[in-house]
C-alpha cells in the first residue's frame, strides 16, 4: 500500500499532515530573512537653566537722604540690577517694610519718591540717568509704594536705576527731625 492509499484510507492521518505541512511552510514563509537597521542617539543630556538678579549694591542702601527740606531738591541714588542667569525674567522693585519714627505723622508719607530706569546696557558703561531717554517706573509717595513692575530682561542684561526722594511741600513742623527707613527688593520670576 503506497503513501496516498494509507492516508486516503485515513482521513484523519491525512488531515494531520495537512496541518503539519502547512505550519511548515508558515514558519518558513514567517521567519524569512529581512533587512533591519537601528541608529542610535546615547547619552541625551537635560538641565534647568538659572534666573538671578545682581545688585550693585547688595547688602546697602541705594539711598540715604539727609536733612530734608520741604519743597526741597530731591537727593538720588543709583543701583544697576543685571540678569545674572541663563534664563530671560520679568523683573519687580518690592518696597519691604516702612519703619517711621513718628507714627502719629509717618514721615514716609510726605516722602515724594521717583525711580526711573536710566537705561539697559550689557558693557561695563552705564547709561547715563536724566539724559532724556530715562523711563520712570514709579511716582508716588514711600509710604503707598508697593509692587513695581521694571522690565523683562534677557540673560546678562543689566539696567540703572535712580531712586529720587524729596520731601513734600506741605511737611510741616510735626515732620521736624523724623526718620523713616525701608528696604527695597529686586525680584526676577
Amino acid at each position: 500500500m503506497s503513501r496516498l492509499q494509507v492516508l486516503a484510507a485515513n482521513p484523519r492521518l491525512a488531515l494531520g499532515a495537512l496541518v503539519t505541512l502547512l505550519l511548515a511552510a508558515g514558519a518558513v514563509v514567517g521567519s524569512g530573512a529581512d533587512f533591519t537597521a537601528t541608529a542610535a542617539n546615547p547619552s541625551n543630556t537635560f538641565s534647568s537653566g538659572t534666573l538671578t538678579v545682581g545688585n550693585s549694591k547688595a547688602g546697602t542702601a541705594v539711598l540715604s537722604a539727609s536733612n530734608l527740606r520741604p519743597g526741597g531738591a530731591a537727593q538720588t541714588g543709583t543701583v544697576d540690577i543685571e540678569n545674572t542667569g541663563s534664563l530671560s525674567g520679568d523683573f519687580t522693585l518690592v518696597r519691604g517694610t516702612v519703619t517711621n519714627t513718628d507714627t502719629g505723622n509717618p514721615l514716609s508719607a510726605k516722602l515724594n519718591m521717583t525711580v526711573v530706569d536710566c537705561g539697559l546696557f550689557t558693557g561695563a558703561t552705564p547709561p547715563t540717568c536724566g539724559d532724556g531717554d530715562d523711563v520712570t517706573k514709579y511716582t508716588g509717595t514711600l509710604a503707598a509704594m508697593g509692587t513695581t513692575t521694571l522690565s523683562s530682561y534677557n540673560a546678562g542684561v543689566k539696567h540703572r536705576y535712580e531712586f529720587r526722594v524729596a520731601l513734600d511741600s506741605s511737611a510741616d513742623n510735626a515732620y521736624q527731625g523724623d526718620s523713616a527707613t525701608a528696604a527695597f527688593d529686586f525680584n526676577a520670576a
